[in-house]
């Protein structure tokens, strides 16, 4: 199957991801003719649009990944926001659409609310992607300013905090400080791997159970 790419049409085979110079425009006639589909993604860089099919793999670590995330906040019976499909867009500026994100610091701002105003409304704590065709970068996120970027690529995590005007790497979250969320992430990606994603998540909410004083 080859890529189809049209003012009505857009087909990629999985796993493909397509660069092409564009506009502002290009980007919102190419997302309006995707309808009410989710696929292809579409991300809008200044004067450049990227289109991408996801691989099963990047779906099913997308959502562990986000469960992570729940059963540390619910372990420790943190309030949170979390939003799947979601795009977040600054008119001539930028378009992008997270694997997942979460608000937590700002989880009282998204509550309730069907759309957000990227130029308004405060942006996401914590956004998660998965690279497993180089279409994900954390700068993208800079003009959003979103303060923690989790990008996993080949099984291994690494994590971006924001800082002045660019992104740098870290050796925690700043959401869980206290927490190896590498070696943890690590561990329950092997254990999906072999007995499947409920397993792995089942035991890890076991361990945090058995954790509690």
């Amino acid at each position: 199957m080859y890529a189809v790419i049209s003012r009505d049409k857009i087909q990629l085979p999985a796993g493909t991801v397509v660069r092409m110079p564009g506009t502002w425009q290009d980007y919102c006639t190419l997302r309006q003719s995707r309808g009410d589909r989710s696929l292809p993604r579409l991300k809008f860089r200044l004067g450049e649009i990227l289109l991408m099919s996801p691989l099963p793999k990047h779906g099913r670590e997308a959502n562990i990944l986000a469960d992570i995330v729940k059963a540390l906040l619910d372990s420790e019976t943190r309030d949170y926001e979390a939003f799947t499909p979601i795009t977040m867009e600054i008119p001539e500026e930028g378009g992008i659409e997270p694997d997942y994100c979460f608000y937590i610091d700002n989880w009282q701002a998204a509550v309730g609310q069907d759309r957000l105003n990227w130029q308004v409304d405060p942006p996401p704590d914590l956004v998660i992607e998965i690279d497993v065709t180089t279409y994900t970068a954390a700068e993208d996120y800079a003009p959003y300013r979103v303060p923690e970027v989790w990008l996993l690529k080949n099984n291994g995590l690494k994590i971006y905090g924001f800082s002045g005007e660019s992104y740098q790497q870290q050796s925690a979250s700043r959401y869980f400080p206290n927490v190896d969320l590498f070696g943890l992430i690590e561990q329950v990606l092997q254990v999906a791997s072999i007995r499947g994603t409920g397993a792995a998540l089942r035991e890890l909410r076991q361990q945090f159970m058995r954790s509690r004083p």
